[in-house]
Parts: C-alpha cells; sequence; structure tokens
C-alpha cells in the first residue's frame, strides 16, 4: 500500500484532458457571470430615458447587483468550506441565471433593483469558488496562466453582452438581453455531471473513494488503487478562519490586498456601468458608445492571459504594479482628444490593465493563503472589494451629474489605480516565520 500526497500528485500532474474539463466549465460559468454583470452597462443609456432615471438613481440601481455581489462573495466563500465547491457552484448559477431572466420583466426601477441585488449574491458568489476550483486542480508550474485563462470568461461575456447589445438593444428592446441568460438554466444537467467536486473537500469529509477516482484522472500515470492511502498536510480546525488571513504575519498583506480589490473593482465596474452613457454625453452615438465597452472587454482578455503568461515567468506581484500603473496612465489619456483608432488602442489597454488586473488579483490571493483558507481570503477579498464595485457605479452618475470636463471623469476613475499600485507593492513585505510556501515565494518573487 502506498500513501499519495494529495497536494503534490495535483502540483506536479501533466495536463490531461479532466484538466481541460474543469478547464473548461469553471470558463463558461464565468463568461455567463461576465455576461449578466456587464448587461447593465449595455442597457442603462435605454433604461435612463424609458424610466426617467437622473444619475443618481441610475447609479444606485447600478450598484443593486454589486451589493449583493458583496454578500455573496463573503458568503458563498465561506458557505463553500462546509458545502463543498461544486454544489455552492450550481447554487449559484441557479440564483444569478433565474433572477437575471425575471429582470427582464421588471416594469420599475425598483422590481429591477431587487431582482439585480439577487442576481448579484449568485454572481458573487460563483467568482471565489471557481477560482479556488480552478487552482486547485491547476498543476503548480501552470497555475497563474490557467486561472487567468479561466477568468478572462468574465471579459468574453461582457464581449458577448456588448455585441449582442449593438444589435438586440436598438431593434428589439434591453427586455431580450436578460432573457438570454435562461442559457446556464438549460445546461445545469451537463455542469452536475461533468463539474468535479474539490478534493480537499472530499478527503476532508473523509470521502476517500470519491477523491481517488478525481485524483486518478488528474495524474493517470499514477495508477492509483483502492489500496493506496491518500494523504494531505493536516491542517488545524479554526474556530475564526476570517482571523487566519491576519494571522501568521499575513496582516498588512491582506490589508493590501482588500485595498487594491477596492480600487480595481471601483475601476471596473465605474467603466462597465458608465462608459457607453460618458461617451455618449461625450458626442459619440449609442453604437460606438457600446463599442467601445466591447473593445474594453477585448483588452481584458488580452490583459488577462498575458498577464497570467507574464506571471508565471516573472511574479504576480510586478505584473499587477505594472498593469495598475497602465491602467492609470491609460485612463488619464482617455480623456483627451484622439484619433478613433487611438482612443480604441487605449480603451484595449485600459480594459487589459482593469479588468484584466481583476483576474490577475483572484489568481494571487489564491496561491498566496493556504488551502484550508483560501475560500475564505478569496471571498473576503472580492466581498470587501465589493465595496469598490459599489462605488464605482455611484461615482460614475455623480460625475456625469455634476456635468464635469470630459477630461476630468477618466482623470478621477485613474486616481484608484496610482492606490492600487502602492497597495500590490506592499504585499509581502512584513511576513512572520510561519508564512505558508505559497506565500514566502509570492513575497520573495516581486
Amino acid at each position: 500500500m502506498r500513501q499519495i500526497d494529495v497536494n503534490q500528485t495535483i502540483d506536479n500532474a501533466s495536463f490531461t484532458p479532466f484538466h481541460w474539463r474543469v478547464l473548461f466549465w469553471c470558463t463558461l460559468i464565468i463568461i455567463f457571470d461576465g455576461y449578466d454583470l456587464v448587461i447593465y452597462g449595455v442597457v442603462l443609456p435605454l433604461l435612463m430615458d424609458q424610466w426617467q432615471l437622473n444619475p443618481y438613481v441610475a447609479g444606485l440601481l447600478g450598484s443593486s447587483a454589486l451589493f449583493g455581489m458583496m454578500f455573496g462573495a463573503m458568503g458563498f466563500g465561506m458557505l463553500s468550506d462546509r458545502l463543498g465547491r461544486k454544489k455552492t457552484i450550481l447554487i449559484c448559477v441557479v440564483l444569478f441565471s433565474l433572477t437575471t431572466v425575471l429582470n427582464g420583466m421588471a416594469s420599475n426601477a425598483w422590481q429591477f433593483g431587487l431582482l439585480r441585488f439577487i442576481a448579484g449574491l449568485g454572481i458573487g458568489g460563483v467568482m471565489p469558488n471557481v477560482v479556488s476550483l480552478m487552482s486547485e486542480y491547476s498543476p503548480k508550474r501552470s497555475r497563474s496562466t490557467l486561472v487567468a485563462l479561466m477568468f478572462s470568461g468574465y471579459a468574453v461575456g461582457g464581449m458577448m453582452s456588448a455585441g449582442l447589445g449593438i444589435w438586440i438593444v436598438p431593434n428589439f428592446g434591453w427586455e431580450i438581453m436578460f432573457y438570454l441568460a435562461i442559457v446556464p438554466l438549460l445546461l445545469l444537467p451537463l455542469m452536475i455531471k461533468f463539474l468535479p467536486e474539490s478534493v480537499a473537500f472530499l478527503m476532508a469529509q473523509n470521502r476517500q473513494e470519491e477523491a481517488r477516482v478525481l485524483l486518478q484522472k488528474v495524474a493517470p500515470e499514477q495508477q492509483i488503487t483502492d489500496q493506496d492511502e491518500l494523504v494531505v498536510p493536516k491542517v488545524e480546525v479554526k474556530k475564526a478562519p476570517v482571523l487566519e488571513l491576519l494571522r501568521g504575519g499575513r496582516t498588512l498583506s491582506t490589508l493590501m490586498f482588500w485595498t487594491a480589490f477596492f480600487c480595481c473593482l471601483l475601476m471596473v465596474y465605474a467603466l462597465g456601468s458608465w462608459l457607453p452613457k460618458l461617451m455618449s454625453a461625450a458626442g459619440y452615438e449609442l453604437g460606438s458608445s457600446l463599442m467601445f465597452l466591447m473593445v474594453l472587454n477585448i483588452g481584458a482578455i488580452v490583459g488577462a492571459v498575458g498577464g497570467g503568461w507574464l506571471a508565471d515567468r516573472f511574479s504576480l506581484r510586478s505584473v499587477l504594479a505594472s498593469f495598475f500603473m497602465l491602467a492609470s496612465a491609460s485612463l488619464v489619456l482617455l480623456g483627451y482628444p484622439h484619433p478613433m483608432w487611438l482612443l480604441y488602442s487605449l480603451m484595449a489597454v485600459a480594459g487589459a490593465t482593469t479588468i484584466g488586473s481583476q483576474i490577475l488579483l483572484y489568481a494571487y490571493v489564491a496561491q498566496f493563503y493556504p488551502a484550508d483558507i483560501r475560500s475564505t481570503a478569496l471571498g473576503w477579498a472580492s466581498g470587501i472589494g465589493r465595496n469598490g464595485a459599489i462605488v464605482g457605479p455611484l461615482l460614475g452618475g455623480t460625475l456625469l451629474a455634476l456635468a464635469l470636463p470630459h477630461q476630468m471623469n477618466f482623470l478621477a476613475l485613474a486616481i484608484p489605480g496610482a492606490i492600487a499600485t502602492v497597495a500590490i507593492v506592499l504585499v509581502g513585505r512584513r511576513v512572520g516565520a510561519s508564512q505558508p510556501a505559497a506565500e514566502a515565494g509570492a513575497a520573495t518573487q516581486g
């Protein structure tokens, strides 16, 4: 009988069809997630006209889903440590898909905002769990790339939302955009069949037989049999897992992660909610304004995949710091007149370094913390960062209501990028001797 270390087996595994399947389903779920979230920015110009919304109310309406995401990220992030990643992900998919479909039937702003809040619970809850699941099954040498590739599905979903909106919204109305969210519900039986459960969760539940089957798919060359015993490093059960984020020399790093998430999500959701309206106010037609949103998300895909590739060769911290500096610079430049090709180029850079940075932040947190508190770390970083996401649409509405010069709007959106740069540079600067190995590596690589 052999003793097989689960974590080492996964870390050193070759890429197999099983990894492709995990990547496919996690990416598909994030695509749906991104579509459902970006949809508000696509329909906002029409909603403001149809329901006679002022910018403040429109900003609050845009933040309703983000309030839900804050609670969903924290609540479902911790709940998955008890229910398992798979079950929690499926619950979240049903929640955000069903309520988004119902959103298309809303007849006033109050109904719309309530349904967006409920959808936000599922949207926010699914993010840390798919990141954690993908990170857990990824071989160590390609973990950053795979997590970033998976999370680029968020930008694909946003690009689909903007692309479909250019054609559907002017011709068929905004409601159809929400009805299309039924697709994840139709695919739910396939998700139940093919999405795997977390091996770490199965081991914690003493379900070795199921864990053995999954581990054999991860590393078929191991030829794991029923006689082999699976082992994982023993971890102490914590009564207050949230406090663990502040122990072991992690206090400053945790606070800096929260700051970076706040600033990054503020930029992402201010742009996602208000970019079409801001560009319309600057004199661009609705179709052109939605095209800017589409280019933003195309850039995000390049930024996420390219950033993940760079992070596997350098360090997540140095790549993120560079990305945040570029984000601030591109946003400042977007406020000034330029030829159309240069505007699109700057918009792509802004997407690559704002949405792309959000994706890399998830990958950084997933690698920084030990496995037993990883979901909690992701959930709390994302959840606290949601305050920035909530502030983003409100800030956009305030800027529009103040009728500031065009360049001042983008300058205001660039300031959080500078703050995030400083926060990322400080991650890992004061780490105690008891830091986990992944954290030590992250701290020294930067």
